[in-house]
């Protein structure tokens, strides 16, 4: 059985490392930028925004779920949205994922939370058929928007307060 354990600030590095590993397996390798400080910082620091689970096997962390909540003004309930679900290679389809994703559900229940969402790359057909099977389905209609990058700073300094 997966043990599930809240992270905690001596996670971080192996956090880190799930996250660079997650980057990689998305085919996007160069681009965490992300440093054990900051994690530290901003899962365990005063006013934490962003939390995270880990799935340990034979004390090693080998998988994780990192997480925050959402609010839907509709029903007027917190959710959780999963950032990042990942498990190492060498130790899938061993109920990691499932017990982590089983671990963040009763978080939801118990807390009374209305939604858990989380996104999937439509290429991604293990994860995709992974979702299914615990009885997620898509959300129809809907595209994920950002802003970044020029853009971001573009939209920011058309504010009357940004400009002076």
């Amino acid at each position: 059985m997966p043990v599930i354990r809240e992270a905690t600030s001596a996670d971080a590095p192996a956090l880190l490392e799930c996250i660079q590993l997650l980057a990689e397996y998305e085919r996007e390798p160069d681009v965490v930028v992300n440093t054990i400080d900051r994690i530290r910082e901003l899962f365990f620091g005063p006013n934490p925004a962003v939390f995270a689970h880990v799935a340990k096997d034979a004390g090693e962390v080998v998988g994780i779920a990192i997480w925050y909540l959402t609010y839907s003004t509709w029903e007027g309930e917190h959710g959780i949205h999963l950032e990042d679900l990942y498990v190492k290679d060498a130790h899938r389809g061993r109920g990691h994922a499932l017990a982590l994703m089983r671990q963040l559900a009763a978080i939801c229940t118990e807390r009374g939370y209305a939604r858990f969402e989380w996104a999937v790359l439509d290429w991604n057909q293990l994860a995709i058929d992974f979702y299914e099977r615990l009885g997620a389905e898509p959300m129809t209609g809907w595209h994920i928007r950002r802003l970044e990058g020029e853009a971001l700073a573009a939209l920011a300094a058309q504010h009357p307060v940004a400009n002076g």
